[in-house]
């Protein structure tokens, strides 16, 4: 059998393990699969630097599986992630990759929930823990868990890490863990100050960088030049032009962010605005409706955005250049991802010009320069989101399963399945999309109804 380079078929992975790779749609290596597999089965320490949906989740995570023991019921790898969005995404990853070897448990370990059902979990035993460091630094506290049999020990987005200033949380879990371990760091960027401070974790560790520059053929970018005091109404001027059903827009500051927001909200989009000073609970109401495209715009900090993983993003708005190019980079990268086309808009104040220059330069191609002028607004009417998010008072604590939402609007309430987007349930809460056009109807007849034999109090997370 012929191997190309970047066929999975080329590592020393099980049978199983390729197998199900086939089944999950795995056909071929990510450059940083390619470039960082081979060295984490051979047992290496490793320094990654890639953006995210480059693929570096299942590059990890087939190097913690492929070392498993199923029969040994201890935790034997451990994943520091420094939300707990981005740690629920890497467990469901992880619990695909994982199915190829047997029963495996993987357990999340994070804060913003209730610490008590934790411990009681962890008393059962996990082969791998995912979790935040402040969290996992509770949990050693309490001695409520044990990190002596931990051979793979993943930092994933370190940088963010260290940006939300979690160091001496992650350096007191690494001190908990094995010597002997094999330690594997991921970074979007990998400044001076995360290589001093990551080196006391890693051994003679390997180094890659994958590229993380755009094809120009994937992602359209144009710059416009604006006054600073403009910057506002030019963000409502690309989105009455271009009309993208959902965007991501990038501040500087969580001022900028929260300002924006409010801004388009008065405009008449959808917007909502994330940064480092929302609770997790908050944070997770807007990620939700902003998924299941309920929100049209969400207006972020680079810190708050790092770990999102969402699909489809039709846009990318710089509402202020950032003064580091792969940061620049980073940002555009939400968009145009797979074979989709992305469109990445860069607003640019006279003062900005260096850093736009900069852009240019690390690119390594032209800037195209647009006319903010040539924005008129095309036909279509007030640019809304399609759906609208219903939050039911009832989660996984009682009993409630997607099929049970899903049933009650189409069975029981005679809606069209299409007319009913993602549902999402979380503990003792379950958030349900619906088409705007049906969802006063839907929340009328669900108020009135039954769900699985129980009413349940509802209300919408925002305007109809």
């Amino acid at each position: 059998m012929v191997t190309s380079p970047l066929s999975f078929t080329a590592l020393p992975l099980f049978a199983a393990q390729l197998d199900n790779l086939s089944t999950l749609g795995y056909q071929a290596m990510t450059p940083i699969q390619a470039q960082s597999l081979p060295l984490i089965l051979e047992g290496r320490d490793l320094i990654a630097q890639a953006k995210t949906g480059s693929g570096k989740t299942a590059a990890f995570g087939l190097g913690i599986v492929h070392k498993l023991d199923p029969s040994v019921y201890s935790t034997q790898a451990l994943v520091l992630c420094p939300t707990r969005e981005l740690a629920e995404q890497v467990a469901n990853e992880l619990r695909r990759l994982a199915r190829a070897v047997g029963n495996v448990k993987i357990l999340t370990l994070c804060g913003g929930t209730p610490i008590r059902p934790q411990v009681e979990s962890v008393k059962f035993g996990a082969h791998v823990v995912v979790g935040t460091p402040g969290r996992l630094m509770d949990h050693i506290e309490r001695s409520t868990v044990d990190f002596s049999s931990v051979h793979t020990l993943v930092l994933d987005e370190a940088d963010r890490m260290l940006d939300m200033g979690f160091y001496n949380d992650v350096a007191k879990v690494v001190a908990a863990c094995p010597g002997s371990r094999q330690t594997l760091l991921f970074s979007a960027t990998y400044a001076d100050d995360i290589r001093k401070a990551s080196a006391r974790f890693l051994k003679k560790p390997a180094e890659i960088k994958v590229d993380a520059v755009h094809d120009a053929g994937q992602i359209e970018q144009r710059f416009y030049e604006i006054d600073a005091d403009r910057r506002h109404a030019a963000v409502a001027q690309l989105l009455e032009h271009f009309r993208p059903e959902s965007t991501l827009a990038f501040c500087n500051t969580k001022a900028q962010c929260r300002d924006l927001a409010q801004y388009l909200e008065s405009r008449g989009f959808s917007a909502l605005a994330l940064h480092g000073d929302l609770e997790q609970r908050d944070r997770e109401d807007v990620l939700i409706q902003f998924a299941n495209r309920s929100c049209s715009v969400l207006v972020a900090t680079d810190v708050a955005a790092r770990g999102l993983d969402i699909d489809a993003l039709d846009a990318v708005i710089n509402v202020e250049i950032t003064p580091d190019p792969e940061v620049h980079v980073h940002r555009i990268g939400r968009t145009g991802r797979g074979q989709d086309k992305g469109l990445a808009l860069s607003l640019c104040a006279p003062y900005e010009m260096r850093w736009a220059n900069q852009i240019e330069q690390y690119q390594g191609q032209a800037i195209v320069w647009a006319n903010p002028k040539s924005l008129k607004p095309a036909p279509g009417g007030r640019l809304r989101a399609p759906m609208v998010t219903l939050c039911i008072q009832g989660g996984k604590k009682d009993k409630l399963r997607p099929g049970d939402l899903l049933g009650a609007l189409t069975k029981d309430a005679g809606f069209a399945a299409a007319q009913v987007g993602k549902i999402n349930i979380l503990e003792f809460v379950s958030f349900v999309a619906l088409e705007r056009g049906m969802a006063k109807d839907a929340y009328a007849k669900l108020s009135a109804g039954n769900i699985k034999g129980r009413r349940f109090k509802m209300r919408f997370m925002a305007e109809v």
